[in-house]
């Protein structure tokens, strides 16, 4: 049965819908409108027909650096007309040695480190956990109820998001702890970091605890931004009782909250930091930076045939040299400014708390103010309202936009999607968004 909303893009839009539908496996879809796009540029994406939508997503911050930055244009040409082979699995190229060279220069970090170069932040952070499992010689894990680590193997059974929606076996040497919520803090009045330490110290204390993981802001379970003292009381426990202290980066770091990693909002140095996304500006690229005794071996644990291939390697470089250069966190962190005060300025019934760093932002919707109960469906309606509109914004936790738009957008980008915003707002509070249509494109 087709989806609803179809007949609402342009004909040529609808037909590249109707063949993904019928050849593209949906066990790799989450989808939270039709969006069937040819091209992008900048914040600009351009769906099949020629309408434009500004990219609140940058697909899901992968694209961090916009659409076709010209300096990753001219970094994928170079690499991909002489690559010296086609991967880092058996063979050394100057990219992939440079790429993980420059990463620990950039990471702050103590002690012998090596770099794992891989495809993605799931497989960046699968490696990370099973590395650390294998060579400490400790079982147990800890990580959090709504964190999301990726799509695969012990990342994904270690994602709180995941198991909560039934769609892995959990590890059952995994413990997961609440992550701390200012905005919805524990029902007995308990201060949220308070209860969410305590949790952690617990399951410290019981021993054979290999490393904890944790995301700076919760992304995936509803771009929660945790209270201060978080990521350095953790530290604390982590040294008190000898556990390894991995964040995951993948979705918030590499200038996106408006520093150059997100662990540095509170001045902390992990001992494991995962990458993905950004790094490849839309290619496949991640890496996880950690110490030496937990990478180094044993070796051929982690295969990847292409992982480290000088395409992707030379895009990395590139991206790293543009963060630096173009001073983007700086700039991601008077862009975020101003949306967060464009939508808090809206004082809007239906929003609930506006939060984030940088353009690492959520925008949560409620029935009301005064009770601040949930709306999923609403958020969902809102969603489909922008698109319709003119802008791309997907929602996560249930209830929250995730406004994760490139690091390049522009203020009067960000001034019209703040309008659109408002306009979805209120248009999906009116019900002008079928229910057929929430059915159809309920995303998660």
């Amino acid at each position: 049965m087709e989806p609803a909303g179809l007949d609402q893009i342009a004909p040529g839009a609808a037909a590249l819908y109707r063949r993904d539908l019928a050849a593209v496996a949906g066990i790799e879809k989450l989808r939270f409108f039709p969006l069937a796009i040819e091209r992008g540029f900048g914040s600009t994406l351009v769906e099949v027909g020629g309408r434009e939508l500004i990219d609140l997503t940058a697909t899901w911050t992968a694209a961090g650096l916009g659409h076709g930055h010209p300096r990753i244009v001219e970094a994928i040409t170079r690499a991909a007309a002489f690559p010296p082979g086609a991967g880092g699995l058996s063979a050394v190229h100057p990219d992939s040695v440079g790429l993980a060279e420059e990463l620990l220069a950039l990471v702050p970090g103590t002690g012998d480190r090596r770099v794992y170069l891989g495809h993605a932040g799931s497989d960046a952070c699968d490696v990370a956990l099973r590395a650390v499992r294998f060579n400490s010689g400790k079982r147990r894990l800890v990580a959090f109820k709504d964190s999301y680590h990726g799509g695969i193997g012990l990342a994904m059974a270690a994602s709180g998001v995941h198991v909560n929606a039934g769609a892995t076996i959990p590890d059952p040497d995994t413990v997961f702890v609440d992550y701390p919520n200012p905005f919805r803090p524990p029902l007995d009045g308990t201060d949220p970091l308070v209860a969410t330490l305590s949790q952690i110290e617990e399951a410290f204390a019981v021993g054979d605890v290999a490393c904890i993981m944790v995301e700076p802001m919760l992304a995936d379970g509803g771009m929660v931004v945790p209270p201060p003292g978080f990521l350095t009381g953790i530290a604390a426990l982590c040294a008190r009782y000898d556990v390894l202290f991995a964040v995951d980066e993948v979705k918030v770091g590499l200038g996106r909250p408006g520093l150059l990693h997100a662990f540095q909002l509170e001045n902390v140095v992990p001992d494991i930091v995962c990458f993905g996304k950004v790094i490849g500006n839309g290619l496949p690229l991640s890496a996880a930076v950690g110490p030496a005794a937990i990478f180094d071996g044993p070796a051929a644990a982690a295969l990847l045939t292409t992982a480290g291939n000088p395409i992707c390697t030379a895009v990395g470089r590139e991206v790293l040299r543009v963060l630096v250069e173009e001073d983007l966190p700086a700039r991601a962190a008077r862009a975020g400014e101003r949306l967060r005060a464009g939508i808090a300025s809206l004082n809007h019934p239906r929003v609930g708390d506006v939060r984030g760093h940088g353009l690492a932002n959520g925008i949560e919707l409620v029935t009301d103010r005064d009770t601040n109960t949930p709306d999923s469906a609403y958020a969902a309606a809102v969603v489909y309202r922008a698109f319709e509109l003119g802008v791309c914004v997907y929602k996560v936790g249930g209830n929250t936009l995730e406004v994760t738009p490139p690091l390049v957008i522009t203020d009067a980008e960000i001034d019209r999607s703040i309008e659109i915003l408002e306009q979805s707002l209120n248009d999906a509070a009116a019900g002008l968004v079928p229910a057929d249509v929430l059915a159809a494109y309920g995303g998660w």
